[in-house]
């Protein structure tokens, strides 16, 4: 047995797989403020050089710790052109907490950077008072420091705080911390209009953040755990941008095997029509019906009913847990 503090093997199994695919995209963050790394098939790598799983390119990074506790959580929801998938990498509740800091906070060079030419910049936590995310931002330019010390105290979205109208213009590196590891993106903030680049970007939503939720009540979490980050295989009428493609029949069966491995057995019965243990948790109606819907969108798709033409709704894209 190995020991209690090392990941499991097919965990760390599906992590190398999905990191060495460049049609997975990656993310990792809470209800309402999120960062994502992706890249392009023949875009330059570099290996972390510490031993983390994980990657950088010239617009971002992932590096991941997996702990023991990693439960990888496999599901689709219904939206209006069919179904998202994705896979949830949640921790116990009891174990997810990060440090829960509410005003700006600096917190001194990122040693743990993925780059080693990061390591000197300056990193300040700030401050979203989130359960299992750290959202900091990272800078090196003496007056970026400055700009950033001058919020330190104060909650990011007070009146009174001057860093919110500069942060555009600054544009520093964002470094989302999990228990299980990092996202950097180093690519500018678009801004107010503007439209996410592609590749990695960050998202920071404050009507969402006032819920206070770990992640979208469509998301079939299992009961107990939290989800700080999430990986998603391609989709198979879907691009990482969320714009239309052909329909890819091997990209649906190699999803459907990913759920048959990690996904919810009672809603996976559900969705196929299956007798459910009836000493089994029963399912929420709510995820219940959604499992019903995907079978149903699935079906039209694998008939061949659905046209490549079709639009979609560009807010079904947007991720509904890290």
């Amino acid at each position: 047995m190995p020991p209690l503090d090392e990941p499991d093997a097919d965990v760390v199994a599906l992590l190398r797989d999905a990191l060495a695919d460049p049609s997975t995209a990656w993310s990792l963050g809470s209800f309402g403020v999120i960062a994502e790394f992706m890249r392009d098939p023949d875009e330059a790598v570099s290996e972390l050089p510490d031993g983390r799983l994980g990657m950088a390119t010239a617009r971002g990074a992932i590096a991941l710790t997996p702990t023991r506790d990693l439960l990888p959580t496999a599901y689709e929801t219904p939206v209006t052109s069919g179904w998202n998938h994705a896979l949830a990498l949640c921790l116990p509740e009891h174990a997810c907490a990060m440090s829960r800091r509410n005003v700006v906070t600096e917190l001194g060079p990122d040693d743990a950077a993925a780059r080693p030419q990061d390591r000197e910049g300056i990193l300040f936590d700030l401050g979203l008072d989130l359960l299992a995310i750290d959202a900091c931002v990272r800078v090196r330019d003496p007056e970026a420091i400055a700009r950033l010390r001058s919020g330190v105290g104060l909650p990011l979205f007070d009146h009174a705080n001057p860093i919110g109208p500069q942060m555009v213009a600054m544009s520093p590196h964002r470094v989302f911390l999990a228990r299980i590891g990092r996202v950097e993106v180093y690519a500018p903030i678009p801004p107010d209009g503007g439209t996410s680049p592609e590749g990695p970007h960050t998202h920071l939503l404050p009507k969402l953040l006032k819920a206070r939720r770990t992640h979208a009540a469509t998301t079939p979490i299992p009961f107990g755990y939290v989800p700080c980050a999430g990986l998603h295989p391609a989709h198979p009428y879907k691009d990482m941008m969320g714009r239309r493609i052909p329909f890819e029949r091997a990209r649906h069966d190699a999803f459907q095997a990913l759920l048959d491995r990690w996904g919810d057995p009672e809603l996976l019965a559900i969705k196929r029509g299956l007798p459910t243990d009836a000493s089994a948790t029963v399912a929420s109606s709510r995820h219940a019906q959604a499992a019903r819907r995907v079978a149903e969108a699935q079906a039209r798709y694998l008939r061949g009913e659905v046209s490549d033409l079709a639009e979609i709704d560009p807010e079904e894209n947007e991720a509904e847990t890290p």
